[in-house]
């Protein structure tokens, strides 16, 4: 297989990370999610915990700010006042993104990573979702809880997770104009669905050849 990159972006309980985790043993590809943090951490001399306090989410801010928050491909200097400002965690975050872009094939979960790499051709960026009785479905398998309590934690990080990429994007996160290919996850296997995400990579290899 030629060099490719997946990135990920997922609804709370459509099964993405197990699919992506799937999906990259399946394929042979390194697989990228809390690695990503310790990677930042140790690219920047931050510590982990600070990168986990705003992982996939913004705190403190307004998204009043988005003009100016918007990722812009650039790292602070450790001399700013702003080094270990939540905007330069992003920063390292897609600095270890486009480097892990650069030198190997991948699958990479969540963080924007579909915008940090627009600008490069060997990125397949796929959206899993499923309907809200799916979802609730897969957290009661995995959790337990009831599904009032199951319903408020889908849309709680749902809601985290599409301020957190309008913030840095200043796209929706769920407008499918921003993929590559959105499947709904509903009513398949996960041994199927990655037979689907691997006709889909065939076919776009296929197209990508002539």
């Amino acid at each position: 297989m030629d060099k490719l990159v997946i990135t990920i972006a997922r609804s709370y309980g459509s099964g993405g990370r197990t699919l992506g985790k799937m999906l990259a043993a399946e394929l042979n590809l390194k697989y990228y999610d809390q690695e990503l943090l310790r990677l930042a951490s140790d690219a920047s001399g931050i510590s982990e915990s600070l990168f986990g306090q705003v992982d996939e989410r913004i705190k403190n801010t307004s998204l009043f700010r988005i003009s100016k928050s918007l990722y812009k491909g650039e790292v602070i200097p450790p001399e700013s006042d702003d080094f270990v400002s939540d905007d330069n965690l992003f920063n390292y975050q897609a600095k270890i993104i486009k480097e892990l872009a650069q030198e190997e094939s991948c699958v990479i979960i969540g963080r924007c990573a579909d915008y940090v790499l627009k600008e490069r051709k060997d990125v397949l960026r796929l959206f899993f979702y499923a309907p809200l009785e799916e979802c609730i479905e897969r957290e009661r398998n995995l959790s337990g809880g009831s599904d009032k309590d199951i319903i408020k934690k889908i849309q709680r990080i749902d809601k985290k997770r599409s301020e957190y990429y309008k913030y840095y994007t200043g796209k929706d996160w769920n407008d499918a104009r921003n993929y590559d290919f959105c499947l709904n996850t509903a009513s398949m296997s996960y041994e199927q669905l990655v037979e689907v995400v691997k006709s889909y990579i065939e076919t776009y290899h296929q197209t990508k050849s002539k």
